[in-house]
């Protein structure tokens, strides 16, 4: 697998330009909730009605969905960095403008562009931190997974402060940061190859054909639907200051990230992914239906809107999972047609809220969002076999996705085959040795297995390495042994979600082959990332049907040679 057994002392020794996109990623992420403590003040001081105010969501998100089809082509033309840079140089220049401008047509416009610097600044910048991380990609995640945390959670609260003061201080101050962030990713972040391949500009569009992943982006879009018209409207019924404001969504920032990064994917591994999706769009519409009905109850909104942080957190996270599992296209292609639709539905929901509370109150916005969350099940509903299917790929069906690459000759048929799991680490020949010599003494074939794994954090994904690397950690092994005499292949097993989440692949993939034994070597990740992003060893232990032998790389096993192995299957050494 691509980092099971990385030898990384912490997630948080990564070089400088690591921590130059973390930086930028909290600052991206504050923006989330930055703007809600200022709604009420917005309007007040620009005699502005909260439906005009909501076209600050609106104009935002319609710019970053349309832009996101196109993104994914620009990154391929110019690399992942320099559309990082000119993501965050967008966003200066337009938060800036925003906080300069004297009327509320003027803040909308700035906005905006401002969801164009945010399109290119969110589809490259988890990419960007794990290809600039040192020794794996497991300490860039948990340090992404601390950016969002961080910058949901105190987004709200700076936004607050700011707004205290004056409503143009949040747009300053995400200005002020992010300059900081831009000359910071300029000096310190090196140059990203490009893509060996441009993508087509409308290879987004031409894959929602494709019904697993246009059933997955309804979903999003009707889930966005609901979550920004609470973002949009339910700070004007709680009736608090800027700052007050802040403190409400700070704790609501905080579910969100808690529930993003550690309750979704132990939820997902217990239950399921589309269980814990129907559970979740379920509880959000009642949520939602609660603001409804006790609009005119601040304490009730209050709490409600806290409360629905951890719903929102888990759809965030399993609805990009499911996407990234369904799709049957790239991995940019998918997140690029995804991004798109959800962000749509983000986008009109607050113009379409506001113009239902014009005409009839502030209740009906809500009542619609409830609807919008719950109309959202029968959708998933409609593609609950495909999403079935594709998380466990089932043996008695095709799977929507090859999660196979056969590299070498094929197990024979019939064979119960030892399986031996690799990463690209200076341990993995003393594992597939020993891997060789179980194999050898019980008389069966050895199949190296590498997981190439699609991180899933929130709403981003990302290839942690290209098909090509993963093919050649798995050829240098059987190279290797292919003078040891015994029946040698490979496969890489593709995983998506969290690093538990390719332990529990495995172990389905061991038992599909019928696999005598599963060996795999301990893993130096240390407690902080196996508890942020899952232990890949014991999800392979609880979820495995055969036995898993777990080497002591500490002790290199005798060499395997043709002398040895007819001593080896007579028992004898």
């Amino acid at each position: 697998m691509s980092a099971s057994h990385e030898k990384v002392a912490s997630p948080f020794r990564q070089p400088k330009a690591v921590w130059a996109v973390a930086f930028a990623c909290v600052i991206s992420f504050m923006g989330i909730g930055l703007v809600d403590p200022i709604l009420p003040a917005l309007a007040g001081s620009l005699h502005a009605s909260p439906s005009q105010v909501s076209l600050l969501f609106s104009s935002y998100l319609i710019v970053t969905a349309v832009a996101m089809i196109f993104v994914g082509w620009i990154s391929s033309r110019i690399g992942a960095k320099l559309t990082l840079v000119i993501g965050l140089a967008v966003i200066v220049v337009f938060a800036a403008s925003a906080g300069c401008t004297g009327s509320i047509d003027g803040i909308v416009g700035f906005r905006a562009g401002w969801g164009l610097g945010n399109a290119m600044f969110i589809a490259t910048s988890l990419a960007v931190i794990v290809a600039s991380a040192s020794g794996g990609f497991g300490g860039a995640i948990i340090l992404y997974e601390t950016a969002l945390g961080l910058g949901i959670a105190v987004g709200p609260l700076l936004g607050g402060l700011l707004g205290d003061v004056s409503w143009r201080g949040p747009f300053f101050g995400v200005a002020a940061l992010m300059a900081i962030a831009l000359i910071a990713t300029v000096v310190l972040v090196p140059a990203t190859p490009k893509p060996e391949r441009v993508t087509s500009p409308i290879a987004p569009l031409k894959a929602l054909r494709h019904r697993s992943l246009l059933t997955m982006g309804i979903v999003a879009l009707m889930y966005n639907w609901g979550f920004f018209t609470m973002l949009g409207y339910a700070p004007y019924p709680m009736e608090l200051d800027a700052l007050q404001l802040g403190l409400v969504f700070t704790g609501w920032g905080l579910l969100v990230a808690l529930f993003s990064v550690f309750g979704a994917p132990r939820l997902q591994a217990r239950f399921g992914t589309a269980p814990v999706l129907y559970a979740n769009l379920a509880a959000l519409g009642v949520i939602m239906a609660v603001i409804a009905a006790c609009v005119q109850t601040p304490t009730v909104v209050v709490v409600a809107v806290i409360v629905s942080g951890a719903c929102i957190g888990i759809n965030n996270t399993l609805t990009t999972q499911a996407v990234m599992l369904v799709a049957p296209v790239e991995r940019p292609v998918a997140s690029s047609a995804y991004g798109f639709l959800r962000f749509i539905g983000g986008g009109i929901a607050p113009y379409v809220a506001g113009k239902l509370a014009d005409a009839a109150g502030l209740s009906l916005p809500f009542y619609v969002g409830a609807a919008a969350f719950v109309l959202a099940i029968p959708v998933l509903a409609t593609g609950h076999r495909m999403l079935r299917q594709a998380e466990t790929q089932a043996a008695d069906s095709e799977p929507l996705t090859p999660t196979l690459t056969a590299v070498g000759t094929p197990v024979p048929p019939g064979a119960a085959p030892v399986i031996v799991a690799v990463g690209s680490h200076d341990q993995a020949a003393v594992i597939v040795d020993a891997a060789a010599h179980l194999a050898a003494a019980t008389g069966s074939p050895l199949e190296v297995v590498h997981v190439q794994e699609t991180a899933v954090v929130a709403e981003q994904a990302t290839d942690t390495e290209t098909t090509d690397q993963a093919r050649a950690a798995v050829i240098a092994h059987l190279d290797r042994v292919a003078a040891y005499g015994i029946t040698a292949t490979g496969q890489i097993l593709h995983s998506v979600g969290d690093h538990a989440a390719a332990g529990r692949d495995l172990a389905h993939h061991a038992a599909e082959a019928g696999a005598r034994t599963v060996a795999v070597g301990r893993s130096p990740r240390g407690p902080v990332a196996q508890f942020a992003d899952g232990s890949f060893t014991s999800a392979l232990i609880h979820t495995a049907t055969c036995d898993v032998v777990l080497v002591d790389t500490g002790r290199e096993p005798r060499p395997l040679t043709t002398t040895t192995l007819p001593e080896l299957r007579a028992g004898a050494v």
